[in-house]
């Protein structure tokens, strides 16, 4: 199993393209490999031939794994040549103990008043040797929502779980009912088509989840004359494609607009770790972008504030363009401080975005619609058609009080409105 990122440790197996006893090419594509950001196609590093699959699709491998037995050896009309010799996939295997995973059925509590969530729990040597380190008991871990196959806990839950402050820590239920508590309806779903989830929308479905249970989401709202932007975003873009050969949408503006309040009001650009805040020396800016299959990604625009019009253009183009076929790779989507949704694209008003953690604040831009406005002038009230938008902030209330969140939305919307009309390229 290759290394596709810094961070990435596991990958699951969602295509084999080459069966048990076929041949191939170097640089065909053996198989497609999915972790937690992008799917990656696994080409072959020689020709030869296919003798053993170590693993299923779905089976989820840990990075250095041998996934795959290969005969190497020339191709002559599809057979190999004398002389070939067999290879591993991946020649060097992780320097791990060999343990096997453990398996708990029905721990005893080991505080009082703890009752995990499930009857049995598949602990990894990995997460294992994790939870001791940071003294996290199994009836805790039991409460961490997993992410791999079939519910299991992986490497990145553990990690997460710890850097949004162990929220399950201390829970203690009551020996009595007492309070508010969730009651157990038994709804009629009707029936219908079943469709099942997709492997990338049960992640955004855990990943949304997860940000409403972690953070106290507050949304604020602005609204911005956007009139002198649109004017010479639709005076100069056909010729900022023919000087600069990229085309001038929306996106890299709203982008240079909210690099330069972020650098007003660094602390909206952080993350809480435990009882930290990292406020980041980085201003990458994530975009929502919409997948061919419906679902969203988040690639990001690294270094923002350091990058010029034309740059940013670039940026944005080229992350669109291999989102849309399915091209990105996991260095595209991690990394981001802040993220923008322009909901606008959908023809919605507004939006309420929810944050994508661990970051503290997103923008929703929603779409740019002429209406007449109540101009004020020295000389006196006039009414103009104007192009206005409506700025949605949805930030986390642990580290972004009213005030913060408020002043950065509206300094926002101030450089919107003050763009310079003027301005070349």
């Amino acid at each position: 199993m290759p290394k596709m990122g810094e961070s990435i440790t596991e990958g699951t197996i969602i295509e084999w393209r080459v069966k048990e006893g076929e041949t191939f090419e170097e640089g065909d594509i053996l198989l497609e490999v999915a972790t937690d950001k992008v799917d990656n196609e696994v080409p072959a590093p020689f020709s030869g031939k296919m003798l053993e699959h170590k693993f299923k699709v779905e089976d989820v491998v840990p990075v250095g794994q041998t996934i795959a037995l290969l005969e190497e050896g020339k191709l002559e009309d599809g057979k190999l040549e004398d002389g070939s010799r067999k290879r591993e996939a991946v020649n060097q295997k992780p320097k791990t103990k060999n343990q096997k995973p453990k398996e708990i059925h029905n721990p005893q509590p080991a505080t009082p008043n703890l009752k995990p969530q499930t009857s049995n729990l598949f602990i990894s040597p990995l997460v294992d040797s994790i939870a001791r380190k940071n003294h996290i008991s199994y009836e805790e871990l039991a409460r961490i929502p997993g992410t791999g196959k079939d519910g299991r806990l992986r490497k990145s839950d553990v990690s997460n779980y710890l850097e949004n402050g162990r929220p399950f820590q201390f829970i203690q239920p009551a020996a009595e009912p007492s309070g508010f508590r969730i009651p157990d309806l038994k709804f009629d779903k009707g029936k219908g088509k079943i469709v099942e989830m997709d492997r990338m929308r049960q992640m955004i479905a855990d990943h949304m989840v997860f940000s409403k249970h972690t953070s106290p989401h507050v949304t604020a709202y602005v609204e911005a004359d956007l009139t002198e932007m649109v004017n010479w975003r639709n005076k100069n873009k056909e010729v900022f494609q023919k000087k600069r050969g990229e085309k001038l949408s929306f996106t890299p503006l709203f982008i240079e607009c909210v690099a330069k309040a972020i650098k007003d009001f660094p602390m909206i650009n952080s993350t809480l770790d435990g009882k930290n805040i990292i406020i980041k020396e980085e201003i990458n800016i994530g975009m929502a972008t919409a997948l061919p299959s419906g679902n969203l990604i988040v690639p990001v625009v690294k270094n923002a504030d350091k990058k010029n019009l034309r740059e940013l253009a670039e940026t944005t183009n080229d992350l669109v363009e291999k989102a849309r076929n399915n091209k990105l790779k996991a260095d595209d989507t991690k990394g981001s401080t802040f993220t923008i949704s322009n909901v606008g694209t959908f023809g919605s008003l507004m939006g309420t975005p929810i944050i994508n953690q661990p970051e503290a604040a997103i923008l929703a831009t929603g779409i740019i619609k002429k209406r007449a406005e109540v101009i004020e002038k020295p000389e006196g009230d006039t009414i103009e058609i104007r192009s206005m938008m409506i700025l949605s902030l949805s930030f986390d209330h642990r580290i972004v009080d009213g005030y913060l969140a408020g002043s950065f939305l509206r300094r926002i919307a101030d450089y919107m409105e003050q763009f310079d009309i003027k301005r070349t390229f």
